[in-house]
C-alpha cells in the first residue's frame, strides 16, 4: 500500500482534493503531529514546549532514529517545504536557537537550502544526512499556517492501493458548460488523471458512488437523475473515458478511497454499451438556488439533537457543539475521526469532512462537554445517532474539544470582490464587480455606515476569515485607476456569504461623503476574539442596594444613574440599584483589544481610570414585550486579565496606564461592588421583567461570534426584593426552551399577585 495525502484545492476551487505521494500519519502520544513519508522512509513531527499544534521544533526520523535540523542558513523557504511535509499548507515563520527547547539524538540536516517549491525536503541542498557541526542549542523550528492540506486528519491516513490516483473531481454540465449558475449541482462526473480530465464509465455506478462525489464537492446528499436523457445525449457527444469499476461504500472521504479500476493505455474499446456517469447533488440551505428553498430547508424542525459550529474563520469549519437538555456543549476529541466529522458536516448542510480537528484547534468551549468517544460509521444522519459515551468533568477538558473543516461547494463569490492599495493581501480598499456579461466593471463602495458587520461579510467573501476593522476612510490606500463608487447603503447582518446578499441601495446611489477618500476598506484576519458572559454568576450575585446620593457623585458624573437623578434633592435621599457581578471570558482565538489606541483613551479623574471604549456593555430592564424601563451601561474603564486558565499567562493590566484587553483563555471580572456595575431601578414599578446584558453592543470590536453576546434573565420585583433566575446566553437555549422562557408563570402580567 502506498500512502498519500490530499493537497490544496484547484485554482477554480472546483472543490477538490489533490493527492500526493506522501502520507500524513497519526501523532505519537508525546509529539504531535507526525507524518510518514513513503519512498524516502522518512517521518516528520513537531516537538518542544511551549507550542501550539502547528508550531514546534522540527524532528525527522531516518533509519529508525529521530533527529533535528540545524538553524544554519535556515530560511522561510525551507520552512514552507517542512510545513507541507507535516501536512500544513504553508509556513508563516521559523525559529532558531532551539526556541522550543533542544532536541536529542542526531542532527540530521545542516545548512539546509530550499527554494520553497520542492515536494520533499530530500530535494533541498544540505551538507548531507547526519553531517553537521551544530549542537542542539541551534535546533530549528517552524510556525505553520493553521490550515491542513485538504483531507488531512491527525487520526486518519488516506491510503490507496493503486499506482494511478484521482487527483481532482468535478461535475461538468452536459449542456451549457460555462453558462450555468454556480454552484454546479448536476452533470457528468469527471476525474483528473495525470494525462488530463476524463469521464467515468457508468457501468456499475451506484448511489453510494454519487454520495461520495457529492460530499467531496460540498453537497450533503445526492438525488436520482434522468438517466434516459443523459444516455440519449451521450450518443451525440465524444467522450474520453479514463476510469471504470468504481465501487464505494458511501462513507469514504475521497473517491480515491473507493475501489477503482483504470483503463490501460492500450485499451481500444472503452465503456462498451455504457455512458458517462452522471450525478445530481442536493445543495445545503446556505447554497440553495432560491430563497424559497433556503427558507424551507431552514424552517425544518431539528429537535433536540442539534449541532452547530463555533469559532471557525470560514463557512463549514469550527468547534463542534451539540444541544442536550436545552444546553449547548462540546465534544471530546477522543476517537474523533473523519467519519464522525463527515456526519456533522452533512447534518449541517455541507459536504463530507476534509479534516477532523482535535486539541481545541478551533478554540476552547465553555461549560458542558456532552459527548466522548463518538464512533460513527459515516452513514448516520445525525451525530446523536452515532454510538458515544456520556462524559463527566474528570474524563475530558476543553483543551480536547473536537472540530471540523467541511468540503464546500464552489460558488465563485470570491471572483467578484478584491482589495487594493493595502500593505498585504489581508487589507485594502474594497472593490466589487457589477454588471452583466459584456458590461462588467469594478468599482468602490461608499464608506457611509460601513462597519464591522459589513467588513465581516467582505472578508468572508474574500476567503480571508474575519474582519479586524471596517474602515470608512481609506485615503491612505491608493486605489489605482478605480475611482467610481458603484455601491452604497450596504447593511449586513454579518452572516451573509457575499455582499450581494446584504441590503444596499439599487442603481440610485446615495453617498453623503463623496470621493475615493471616503470609500470602504477592511483589514482581515484568520482569528478573532469571542466574548462570553458567565451568566450563572449574574444570577448568583444579583441584589438590591439603596445607595445614598452623597456617595454617587462620581457615578452621576459618568452618567451611570437614571435621568430622574438629575432632579433629585442632592445630597439627600438615595437611589435603588440592581447590582450584580459580571465575569466576561474570551473564548476566541485572538485577544480582545479596544478599537481605539491608547492615545485616544479618556482619563476620568473622579474614579481615577481610563475609558478605552465608549460603551463596552449595555444593562437593561425590559418588560415581557421588550419595552425598556431602565438601563445602565459600562464603559470599559479597565479591560484587563483578572484570572486565566492554568496554562495561560496574564497579558493585560490597567495599572500605570498599562495595555487593556482580555487574553484568549482569560476573563475580566467586574465585581458587584464596583461603581456603575448596576442598573438604577429607582423608577421601576413592581412586576415581572427581563434583565438583559449585551457585551460589545455596537460591534466596535470584531468577534468570531456575536450571537452569544446577549444574556437574559427572568426578574420578579415586588418593590422591596428582586428575584433573578433562569439566566442564559441568548443562543444557549433551543427555540422551544426560549419559548418556555418567554411564557414563565406570571410574566404576562406586571401586577403583583
Amino acid at each position: 500500500m502506498r500512502p498519500v495525502s490530499v493537497w490544496q484545492w484547484s485554482p477554480r476551487g472546483l472543490l477538490l482534493c489533490l493527492l500526493c505521494s506522501l502520507c500524513l500519519g497519526s501523532p505519537s502520544p508525546s509529539t504531535d503531529p507526525e507524518k510518514r513519508a513513503g519512498s524516502q522512509g522518512l517521518r516528520f513531527r513537531l516537538a518542544g514546549f511551549p507550542r501550539k499544534p502547528y508550531e514546534g521544533r522540527v524532528e525527522i526520523q531516518r533509519a529508525g532514529e529521530w533527529g533535528t535540523i540545524c538553524d544554519d542558513d535556515f530560511t522561510l523557504q525551507a520552512a514552507h517545504v517542512l510545513c507541507r511535509e507535516l501536512g500544513f499548507t504553508e509556513a508563516t515563520g521559523w525559529t532558531h536557537s532551539a526556541k522550543y527547547g533542544p532536541g536529542t539524538g542526531r542532527i540530521w540536516l545542516d545548512n539546509l537550502s530550499c527554494r520553497g517549491t520542492e515536494q520533499s525536503v530530500t530535494e533541498c541542498a544540505s551538507r548531507g544526512w547526519g553531517n553537521s557541526d551544530c549542537t542542539h542549542d541551534e535546533d530549528a523550528g517552524v510556525i505553520c499556517k493553521d490550515q491542513r492540506l485538504p483531507g488531512f486528519s491527525d487520526s486518519n491516513v488516506i491510503e490507496v492501493e493503486h499506482h494511478l490516483q484521482v487527483e481532482e473531481v468535478r461535475i461538468r454540465p452536459a449542456v451549457g458548460w460555462g453558462r450555468r449558475p454556480l454552484p454546479v449541482t448536476e452533470g457528468l462526473v469527471e476525474v483528473r488523471l495525470p494525462d488530463g480530465w476524463s469521464q467515468v464509465c457508468d457501468k456499475g455506478w451506484s448511489a453510494h458512488n454519487s454520495h461520495v462525489v457529492c460530499g467531496m464537492l460540498g453537497f450533503p446528499s445526492e438525488k436520482r437523475v434522468n438517466a434516459a436523457f443523459y444516455r440519449l445525449l451521450a450518443q451525440r457527444q465524444q467522450h474520453s473515458f479514463g476510469l471504470h469499476g468504481v465501487t464505494c461504500v458511501g462513507t469514504e472521504a475521497h473517491l480515491s478511497l473507493c475501489s477503482l479500476e483504470f483503463y490501460r493505455a492500450n485499451d481500444t474499446t472503452r465503456c462498451p454499451g455504457g455512458a458517462p456517469a452522471v450525478v445530481s447533488c442536493v445543495p445545503g440551505p446556505l447554497y440553495a438556488p432560491s430563497s424559497g428553498q433556503k427558507k424551507q430547508q431552514q424552517s425544518k424542525p431539528q429537535g433536540e439533537g442539534r449541532v452547530r459550529l463555533k469559532g471557525g474563520a470560514h463557512p463549514g469549519e469550527g468547534r463542534v457543539e451539540v444541544l442536550k437538555a436545552s444546553t449547548w456543549g462540546t465534544v471530546c476529541d477522543r476517537k474523533w475521526d473523519l467519519h464522525a466529522a463527515s456526519v456533522v458536516c452533512r447534518e449541517l448542510g455541507f459536504g463530507s469532512a476534509r479534516e477532523a480537528l482535535s486539541g481545541a484547534r478551533m478554540g476552547q468551549g465553555m461549560g458542558a462537554i456532552h459527548l466522548s468517544e463518538v464512533r460513527c460509521s459515516g452513514q448516520e444522519l445525525s451525530l446523536w445517532k452515532c454510538p458515544h459515551k456520556n462524559i463527566t468533568a474528570e474524563d475530558c477538558s476543553h483543551s480536547q474539544d473536537a472540530g471540523v473543516r467541511c468540503n464546500l461547494p464552489y460558488t465563485g463569490v470570491e471572483t467578484r470582490i478584491r482589495l487594493s492599495g493595502g500593505r498585504s493581501q489581508h487589507e485594502g480598499r474594497v472593490e466589487v464587480q457589477i454588471g452583466g456579461p459584456g458590461s462588467l466593471r469594478w468599482g468602490l463602495i461608499c464608506g457611509d455606515d460601513w462597519g464591522t458587520l459589513e467588513a465581516m461579510v467582505a472578508c468572508r467573501q474574500l476567503g480571508l476569515g474575519y474582519a479586524n476593522h471596517g474602515l470608512q476612510e481609506t485615503w491612505y490606500w491608493d486605489s489605482g485607476n478605480i475611482t467610481e463608487v458603484v455601491m452604497s447603503g450596504v447593511h449586513c447582518t454579518g452572516t451573509e456569504l457575499s455582499l450581494d446578499q446584504c441590503t444596499h441601495h439599487g442603481t440610485h446611489l446615495t453617498c453623503k461623503r463623496t470621493g475615493t477618500r471616503f470609500t470602504a476598506g477592511v483589514i482581515c484576519s484568520e482569528t478573532a476574539s469571542d466574548l462570553l458572559l458567565h451568566s450563572a454568576l449574574v444570577q448568583e450575585t444579583a441584589y438590591i442596594e439603596d445607595r445614598p446620593l452623597h456617595m454617587l457623585y462620581c457615578a452621576a458624573e459618568e452618567n451611570c444613574l437614571a435621568s430622574s437623578a438629575r432632579s433629585a434633592n442632592w445630597p439627600y435621599g438615595h437611589r435603588r440599584l440592581l447590582r450584580f457581578s459580571s465575569q466576561i471570558h474570551n473564548l476566541g482565538r485572538a485577544d480582545f483589544r479596544p478599537k481605539a489606541g491608547r492615545h485616544s483613551w479618556v482619563w476620568h479623574e473622579c474614579h481615577g481610570h481610563y475609558h478605552s471604549m465608549d460603551i463596552f456593555t449595555h444593562y437593561d430592564i425590559l418588560t415581557p414585550n421588550g419595552t425598556k424601563v431602565a438601563e445602565g451601561h459600562k464603559a470599559s474603564f479597565c479591560l484587563e486579565d483578572t484570572e486565566c486558565q492554568e496554562d495561560v499567562s496574564k497579558r493585560y493590566e490597567c495599572a500605570n496606564f498599562g495595555e487593556q484587553g482580555i487574553t484568549v483563555g482569560c476573563w475580566d471580572l467586574y465585581r458587584h461592588d464596583i461603581d456603575c456595575q448596576w442598573i438604577d431601578i429607582t423608577d421601576v414599578k413592581p412586576g415581572n421583567y427581563i434583565l438583559q446584558v449585551v457585551i460589545n453592543p455596537n460591534f466596535e470590536v470584531a468577534e468570531s461570534d456575536f450571537t452569544n453576546n446577549a444574556m437574559k434573565c427572568n426578574c420578579k420585583y415586588d418593590g422591596h426584593r428582586i428575584w433573578v433566575h433562569n439566566c442564559h446566553i441568548g443562543d444557549a437555549f433551543s427555540e422551544e426552551a426560549n419559548r418556555r422562557f418567554e411564557r414563565y408563570p406570571g410574566q404576562t402580567s406586571n401586577q403583583i399577585i
